[in-house]
């Protein structure tokens, strides 16, 4: 019981940051608009803390870009215009996920492209030892042949 009740304080500390990061006073009347500013601002990152989305920063500009989101959705805006306002004004950097165009090609395709190269490496090295044989150990000599010969002829002596 302790644990859980341990478990459930750790969980509500780490939603405490989320939770005060929309104050009041911006929160639309309308719900289905609230929501839609919501799941926008959850898109959109915060330029001064820069890993956090504006939906979850208390930073000042991030306040104004919740508020300048709600403007233009209050002034009848659709997500998309929304997002391309926010991006011709500040920058695809706005963006917590880049759209995929020839700017931003490599920085979706490097992550695939390493991964599958190193993949192809790894199979590659791991044939080339299977075929070299170089895991087995090398052929007894004649002379250790002997030499295990007659240490497995011995008997054990009785004492």
């Amino acid at each position: 019981m302790r644990r859980m009740m341990g478990t459930i304080l750790a969980l509500m500390l780490l939603a405490l940051p989320a939770a005060y990061a929309v104050q009041p006073d911006e929160i639309m009347s309308d719900p289905v608009k609230e929501s839609r500013a919501r799941d926008l601002s959850r898109e959109l990152r915060c330029m001064v803390c820069q890993n956090q989305s504006i939906d979850d920063s208390d930073a000042p500009l991030a306040r104004d870009l919740r508020l300048l989101v709600r403007e233009r959705i209050a002034a009848g805006d659709s997500n998309s215009q929304v997002l391309d306002f926010l991006v011709a004004r500040y920058g695809e950097f706005v963006l917590l996920r880049p759209r995929f165009e020839r700017q931003t090609m490599l920085l979706w395709l490097l992550a695939p492209v390493l991964l599958i190269g190193g993949g192809l490496a790894l199979w590659l090295q791991i044939r080339r030892r299977a075929r070299s044989g170089a895991d087995l150990p090398a052929p007894l000599t004649p002379e250790e042949k002997a030499r295990l010969a007659a240490l497995m002829s011995d008997e054990p002596k009785s004492s």
